[in-house]
């Protein structure tokens, strides 16, 4: 149930919360199959508080806080951190549009993400590889301002600046650009990213532990994406391009090695999707995807062309207006150029572990709660 308590005239404070909480089964994770009890993957397992206090003349004060938690053992989400997901505060006023403060999320997650399947319907399974695009907000970014433009004729935009709160002022900043238009059931959207040394330090834009999904000296990302809705169905495309300068590692799969010596200079992700919802009725729909993901292993012995295909399935049951049980599959096969590292094997994003081989299948069976 969603609470909200006025503590004086116009102002009031709201309680929200969501529980996703299920059971998977991989097919392939390194030594064998196996099933597993995992929280948060269509929405992450979270609670939190947001509201605003008129300030007259059309301003008011505006805040939110919210905090992961994994429903299994009680730990909190986000590397541990009290409100991970979201911790901000700022002003907004109807003509100017609004500006936050805090940590929060980023332009790919506000305007390009909600056109793709796992960023709008479908969650963590359905993520390109390694989420290298953030669409699936892997990360949220510290030391945040971000301007967020009032609706006009359909069009809204907005932007982020993450300091790195460093003496070198460029180690571990971010700073994001995205903008959407809304007409009838027409969704454009685009969306600019870069991060400088993300995850680099403790006290920047982009944590080293928890929430990153690269570690590099650089990571460049923009995209573009559509959704049209006519009747009960809606159908969309969304394609990205992720640049990560000198990789090290993975937040998904770890060390990022080239075998026989080589250095690995940049990584190159072109991730194309087409997806599709079908509300069959008001408590039941069903929804798939497919994606193709292009990569770029540019390393000093060297380019090579791995790619990933990927595809998914869904389908959701409302029990009630709160509650709702859903069941959804995710297949991934890696082809293309062997590179020697990790990421020749397959991994959907949520899986138990990398696979031994080239492709993997995760199935998840799960209730979720919205309060």
């Amino acid at each position: 149930m969603t609470l909200s308590v006025p503590v004086f005239a116009q102002n009031t404070v709201t309680l929200y919360g969501v529980i996703d909480e299920g059971i998977n089964y991989t097919n392939n994770a390194g030594t064998g199959h196996a099933y597993q009890l995992q929280s948060g993957y269509v929405q992450g397992s979270r609670w939190g508080l947001k509201g605003a206090e008129d300030l007259g003349g059309g301003l008011k004060t505006v805040f939110q806080i919210e905090s992961g938690f994994n429903v299994n053992n009680g730990k909190l989400g986000q590397g541990g951190l009290a409100f991970g997901r979201q911790a901000y505060v700022g002003l907004a006023q109807d003509t100017y549009g609004t500006v936050t403060l805090g940590r929060q999320y980023d332009s790919l997650v506000d305007y390009l993400a909600q056109t793709t399947a796992n960023g709008n319907w479908g969650g963590y399974l359905f993520s390109h590889p390694y989420d290298n695009d953030n669409t699936d907000n892997t990360f949220r970014v510290n030391n945040t301002v971000k301007y967020t433009s009032p609706t006009l004729a359909g069009f809204q935009f907005g932007g982020t600046y993450s300091f790195s709160n460093d003496t070198n002022f460029a180690n571990n900043r971010q700073y994001s650009v995205g903008a959407q238009y809304v007409n009838g059931g027409l969704l454009l959207a685009a969306a600019y990213l870069q991060a400088n040394n993300p995850s680099a330090s403790s006290g920047g834009a982009i944590n080293n532990g928890g929430d990153e999904n690269f570690v590099a000296t650089r990571l460049r990302v923009f995209g573009a994406g559509v959704n049209y809705t006519f009747g009960s169905a809606t159908l969309g495309f969304a394609y990205t391009n992720t640049n990560v300068s000198q990789p090290q590692s993975s937040g998904y799969v770890g060390t990022i090695t080239p075998a026989n010596g080589a250095t690995l200079s940049s990584l190159r992700f072109d991730n194309f999707e087409v997806n599709a919802k079908y509300q069959f009725t008001p408590a039941f729909y069903v929804g798939a995807v497919y994606s193709y993901t292009r990569t770029s292993f540019n390393a000093t012995s060297g380019t090579l062309h791995p790619n990933y295909q990927s595809v998914g399935l869904m389908a959701d049951y409302n029990l009630s207006k709160r509650t709702d049980v859903y069941a959804q599959g995710a297949y991934q096969r890696v082809g293309g150029d062997k590179t020697g590292t990790v990421l020749d094997s397959a991994y959907v994003p949520g899986a138990a572990d990398l696979s031994s081989t080239n492709s993997q299948f995760v199935l998840r069976v799960a209730l979720r709660h919205k309060f």
